[in-house]
């Protein structure tokens, strides 16, 4: 009984953990420039880039990889240079 405890606790931390941050997957398709965008798994959208996978320093848990993105056109990053996307202040 303590064990199956245990492994409920285990898998309620897991589910919490990612469920949290992850929104889900996006199917492939191809931008109006002809460029073929494969799926991926995103995070959940939230107003912020630094919890992103992508954003520098932190981790994709389905890849492994280390994000290298500073997003220094995002007013959410610390790394925000003062100007957006579109060049628009």
């Amino acid at each position: 009984m303590k064990k199956l405890l245990i492994v409920i606790m285990v898998f309620g931390l897991i589910i919490t953990t990612t469920g949290s941050a992850f929104a889900g997957w996006v199917s492939g398709y191809t931008r109006n420039n002809g460029t073929y965008v494969a799926p991926y798994n995103r995070s959940n959208p939230n107003g912020t880039v630094t919890d992103n996978w992508n954003f520098k320093g932190n981790y994709n848990p389905f890849t492994g990889r280390q994000g290298t993105n500073y997003f220094r056109n995002s007013p959410s990053s610390p790394y925000y240079n003062g100007s957006t996307q579109w060049g628009i202040k």
